[in-house]
């Protein structure tokens, strides 16, 4: 009982070496995850062939809409929780908790129901190529029946990081991917089931994983336990939930749903470019979910640390997690841009394509670090119990920006630079913005009582 107790102290304590401890199992989870997920792509790319490869990669961004939104909540679901955790409340953990499951299951089943049922019209409007459109759709189709288990394990993720507890959701992601490795190895492999055999492994994977969080939940001795009896909503708390949580899965989505005019922009190159862009995309993932390892202890520590009144440790929070989130960035980017090639050998044996995904590898490294001034300021105003108008600021500097720039910039020139320079060009604006309000917010808000109303 002592352990546990002293792992959910980010109240105290060396913020550097904490901040790092609490990161590093989060960075390992977000890269195992991305790594698994990669597995889909690397297999059909390679035993299956570049068509297979590009089917499963044109659902890529489809995807990441739908899993944003789950993700972001997860994050919601992490904000509010470790916000009574600093202030003690066990009352409202336990009441938030089950809460959260209740909301982030409907959630995935409400997710899973929509992108089954539009997969092909969505797939259809970004203008997916007519010979990889059956596979795609029928990759999402599969992918998207494990929404609900995909929901309940950021619910649980969150709920455990809430406490600084990043270890056993590194472990049970684990043993989950490793199981998801084996399974696109044996149905791509063994039984030639191509598409639809890494659609199925993922979604087994993701059972898995789930089952394994909520066990863990249910067994452990903390405030946010699980039990049968409390499975419902508590009126207030889900207020909470979904003030939190909603913005915060809006913003994933709304990133998600600017780059479906970027895809809509890729698919108009040829094939060999659509498929190059696959590949190449895959880096997004990796550098991402490494430095997104730094956003959720940013806003784990400064919500604990707000919950307790600890003003000072709110802030330097902040800097220290922007610090190490564009350090990794920008080391990681330097690394995967020097070996590009190696890197894009991983999901094609084309040649062609390896030189297609270099042009937007290229672009990409030199730009993912900027990203970081974005999304950990994001981070930080949700652990300062602000969500709405950063989801605003998102929505107008990294979507509709995006947009504008697909149909003027890129439509004019037409070239593959001209589009992927809109990355770190809606990334730097919305970062000035958002750090404008970050100052503001900061010098008007005083660590107050968690039960506070979720503002604006």
């Amino acid at each position: 009982m002592q352990r546990v107790k002293e792992i959910s102290r980010l109240t105290e304590g060396s913020l550097f070496k904490k901040i790092l401890i609490f990161s590093l199992p989060l960075m390992l989870s977000n890269v195992l995850q991305v790594l698994f997920n990669l597995s889909d792509i690397a297999v059909v790319g390679r035993f299956a062939g570049s068509q297979a490869l590009g089917s499963v990669g044109s659902t890529s961004i489809l995807v990441m809409l739908f899993t944003g939104f789950l993700i972001g909540l997860g994050n919601g679901v992490n904000a509010l929780i470790a916000r009574y955790i600093g202030a003690d409340n066990d009352e409202d953990v336990t009441k938030s908790s089950h809460t959260s499951f209740v909301v982030s299951l409907a959630a995935g089943f409400i997710l899973a129901a929509a992108g089954i049922g539009l997969s092909r019209p969505m797939l259809r409007l970004l203008g997916t190529k007519p010979e990889l459109l059956d596979g795609a759709v029928l990759y999402v189709r599969i992918y998207f029946c494990g929404m609900p288990a995909l929901a309940l394990y950021n619910y649980g993720n969150g709920v455990f990081s809430a406490d600084g507890d990043t270890k056993r959701p590194l472990v049970f992601l684990s043993v989950a991917g490793v199981v998801n490795i084996a399974l696109n190895l044996l149905f791509v492999i063994v039984c030639k089931m191509s598409v639809a055999g890494v659609a199925i492994g993922s979604i087994v994977s993701q059972y898995l994983s789930a089952a394994f969080i909520i066990i863990a939940l249910f067994r452990t001795r903390r405030p946010y336990r699980l039990y049968f009896k409390g499975m419902k909503l508590c009126g207030h708390k889900l207020k909470h939930v979904l003030t939190l949580g909603v913005p915060a899965g809006l913003q994933n989505a709304v990133f998600a749903a600017a780059n479906l005019f970027i895809q809509a922009g890729v698919n108009t190159f040829d094939t060999v470019m659509v498929e190059g862009n696959s590949a190449a995309a895959n880096a997004d993932a990796i550098i991402y979910d490494l430095m997104a390892a730094f956003y959720t202890a940013c806003t784990s520590f400064m919500s604990q640390n707000y919950g307790a009144g600890k003003r000072d440790r709110v802030l330097k929070s902040y800097f220290i997690c922007l610090m190490y989130s564009f350090t990794i960035g920008a080391a990681v980017s330097l690394v995967i841009g020097l070996c590009g090639r190696y890197f894009l050998s991983i999901f094609t044996t084309e040649q062609a394509v390896v030189d297609a995904g270099m042009k937007r590898l290229t672009i990409m490294c030199c730009s993912y670090a900027v990203s970081a001034f974005m999304d950990c300021t994001i981070a930080a105003t949700r652990g300062l119990n602000k969500t709405i108008i950063p989801t605003v600021i998102v929505l107008i500097g990294s979507c509709v920006l995006r947009i504008v720039w697909v149909y003027t910039v890129f439509a004019y020139y037409k070239t593959v630079p001209s589009l992927y320079l809109l990355y770190i060009f809606s990334w730097s604006v919305t970062a000035v913005a958002e750090i404008i309000y970050f100052v503001i917010i900061y010098r008007k808000t005083k660590p107050k009582s968690p039960d506070a109303t979720v503002s604006i």
